[in-house]
Parts: C-alpha cells; structure tokens; sequence
C-alpha cells in the first residue's frame, strides 16, 4: 500500500518562501496522479495543486503565481515550491495520491493521504 510522508513546513514571514516534499514509499508514485491539499482552522480541506501521471499540472486560483508543484518519477517524491506567502496562507498541507490517470479536486479522488505538515505565515 502506498504510504505519503510530507516534510519542510515551518514558520515563516508574509512575502517569504517554503518548500514541502512528499515522500511515497511501499509502490511506486509514478504510477499514481498527485495532489497538495490544505485545511486552515475551522476550514474543510481544498485543493491546492495537482500534478498527474503525464505530468501535466492544475493550480487553484489562488495559487497561480506562486506556488509550482513538481514530480520527481526517480525519487518517487512530489514538491511544492510556495511563494509570496501571506497570512492566508497558514494551513495543514497534505500531499495525497489517486491512482486514476488524471486527478481531480475532490478529495474523494484520492485514496492515500499523507499525515500533513504545519506551515505558518506571520505577519
């Protein structure tokens, strides 16, 4: 079974910059569509990038401009480059797996979920 462990969240001030990884172990992500979700408090869960088997990309709104997500098939990790972070920001990021080709922003799509990782954005 596929499991995800995300890693690189933190602390950080408005304008600055993080870098999450997912790292899949137990099958190959390759053959998975991949997908970076966050929840703020008192939030559901949202979707924040997908990147699928063909590796082409979605951003939410939200994100375009700043945030760029990458796969790397070789070492079965999935990045997020986050930028220009604001306060809005500050959430739990999940990375999550779905073995159909191409991913979609419904969480009911994905079948393996990582544990998440804090990122914090202060004024």
């Amino acid at each position: 079974q596929l499991q995800l462990v995300e890693s690189g969240g933190g602390s950080v001030q408005a304008g600055g910059s993080l870098r999450l990884s997912c790292t899949a172990s137990g099958d190959r992500v390759s053959r998975y569509s991949l997908a970076w979700f966050r929840q703020a408090p008192g939030k559901e869960r949202e979707g924040v990038a997908i990147i699928n088997v063909d590796g082409s990309k979605q951003l939410a709104e939200y994100a375009k401009g700043r945030f760029f997500v990458a796969r790397d098939y070789a070492a079965d990790t999935l990045d997020l480059q986050m930028n220009k972070l604001q306060p809005r920001d500050t959430a739990i990021y999940y990375c999550a797996a779905s073995s159909d080709f191409r991913g979609a922003w419904s969480r009911r799509s994905y079948n393996s979920w990582g544990q998440g990782t804090q990122v914090t954005v202060s004024s």
